[in-house]
């Protein structure tokens, strides 16, 4: 699938650090957008965990589509935590936003942005969130999906705040929301 390659955001030294949020649906090439910024490989902030064979496809096709000069940190639940025993001298990639808020809500844990809001303002390399678009389409029918879609806007929203860019990607092409 080919997208529009950007300039990348990071090759040592850079200031100020940034923050970029990618958003996306499903198979937009968010994921390949975001890994695309990144000159010679990162840490990839993994959220997704193999818990069935698609799932489990999927994550493969994500490590072979990155290969190699990237270290893989999987953690799906606390990503603050995670994010601030990084390296300083790597750029972060942490994907998926939407996987890891499906997470918190699957394990009935409290959705806190705060402390990652934290972590992110403080962490000295530049970090990229892939995050998944919600909001765009008719209100989910049960209560659980609505609260995954309340929750995942509320999230995006707040981040987007905090970003210094913000990319949409549609159908592999990007779109710079704020910059």
């Amino acid at each position: 699938m080919a997208c529009h390659r950007p300039e990348p955001i990071w090759s040592p030294p850079v200031t100020p650090l940034p923050l970029t949020l990618i958003l996306g649906g499903q198979r937009s090439g968010k994921s390949a957008y975001a890994e695309s910024l990144f000159t010679s490989g990162g840490v990839y902030l993994a959220t997704g965990e193999g818990s069935d064979t698609e799932m489990s496809a999927r994550i493969k096709a994500h490590q072979d589509r990155r290969g190699e000069g990237w270290i893989t940190v999987e953690e799906p639940l606390d990503i603050a935590a995670a994010l601030a025993h990084m390296p300083n001298d790597k750029p972060v990639l942490i994907d998926s936003l939407g996987v890891w808020v499906s997470n918190m809500l699957y394990k009935e844990r409290p959705l806190d942005l705060e402390p990652l809001a934290k972590t992110l303002h403080n962490h000295p390399s530049p970090v990229v969130i892939v995050s998944d678009i919600v909001g765009l389409g008719v209100i989910p029918m049960n209560a659980v999906a609505r609260a995954f879609v309340d929750a995942l806007g509320s999230a995006n929203q707040i981040l987007a705040a905090k970003a210094s860019r913000v990319v949409l990607v549609t159908a592999g092409l990007s779109q710079i929301l704020k910059e």
